[in-house]
C-alpha cells in the first residue's frame, strides 16, 4: 500500500511539474515569416491585396501582420514603410496598453515621449484632410501624436475596441489582418503598472519589423521638422 501510495504521489509530481513547465512556454505563432533574413524588405505571398504590409514579431507573443491603406494617409503610409524599411522598428518596444482601448509602441526611448526626430502633417479630418475616412474599431492602426495636430512621428497605437471620438482627430491608416490573437494576449497577460498613462511595467521588444511594398515604390517622406 505504501508503495502505492509513493507511487501515486510520484506520478502526480511528474504531472505537475510538466504542466507548470507547459504552461510557462508560450507557442510562439511567426506566421510563416521568416525574421531571420537580412534586411527589412519581405514577401508575404499568402495574403492577396495590393496594399503594403508591415509584419512585426513581437518577442515572447510572435508575430502580427498590418495592412496598410495609403488611399486614406498617404505620407503616413510613406512615412510608415520608410521607417520600417530602414530597421528604426527592429528592437523598438511597446510602451503602453490601455485594455479594451489601445496598445502603443514605436517610440525608441521606450517612454512615450520618443521619436524618429521629424514629425509629420496629421492626416486626419480636422486637420484640414478630407480623405482619411478609415474609424478607430478593434484592429485598427493609427499615429499617436501630442496635442498639436502636426507632431507624429513613429509611435502608432493599435485600437483594441472602438473609440469613435478618435475619428477625424487622429491618422488611421492600416489594420491588423492577421496575428491579432497576439494582440489580445497582450491585452490579458501583461501587467499596467500605471492605470492613468497605461504605461506598462516591462515594455515588450519588437524584435524585427518587415515591410513588403508589393512591388510598387512609394514616395520620400514629406517631413515637417527634423
Amino acid at each position: 500500500m505504501k508503495k502505492f501510495v509513493k507511487l501515486v504521489t510520484l506520478v502526480l509530481v511528474i504531472f505537475i511539474c510538466c504542466s507548470c513547465s507547459n504552461d510557462s512556454k508560450k507557442k510562439i505563432d511567426l506566421l510563416g515569416i521568416d525574421f531571420e533574413k537580412n534586411g527589412n524588405e519581405a514577401s508575404f505571398e499568402k495574403y492577396k491585396t495590393e496594399n503594403p504590409l508591415v509584419a512585426m514579431d513581437i518577442e515572447g507573443y510572435g508575430a502580427i501582420v498590418i495592412e496598410l491603406y495609403p488611399d486614406m494617409a498617404e505620407n503616413t503610409v510613406n512615412n510608415f514603410i520608410y521607417l520600417t524599411k530602414s530597421g528604426f522598428y527592429d528592437n523598438n518596444t511597446f510602451h503602453r496598453l490601455v485594455p479594451g482601448f489601445v496598445l502603443q509602441g514605436g517610440d525608441p526611448d521606450g517612454t512615450g515621449s520618443g521619436g524618429p526626430g521629424y514629425s509629420i502633417k496629421g492626416e486626419f479630418k480636422n486637420n484640414g484632410y478630407s480623405k482619411n475616412t478609415l474609424k478607430h474599431e478593434e484592429r485598427i492602426v493609427s499615429m499617436a501624436r501630442s496635442q498639436d495636430m502636426d507632431s507624429a512621428g513613429s509611435q502608432f497605437f493599435i485600437m483594441l475596441g472602438k473609440s469613435d471620438y478618435l475619428d477625424g482627430d487622429y491618422a488611421a491608416f492600416g489594420k491588423v489582418i492577421d496575428g491579432y490573437d497576439v494582440i489580445k494576449e497582450i491585452e490579458n497577460e501583461e501587467i499596467v503598472s500605471d492605470s492613468e498613462t497605461g504605461k506598462l511595467r516591462k515594455n515588450l521588444t519588437i524584435k524585427k519589423a518587415l515591410v513588403d511594398t508589393r512591388g510598387k515604390e512609394y514616395k520620400e517622406v514629406e517631413k515637417i521638422s527634423s
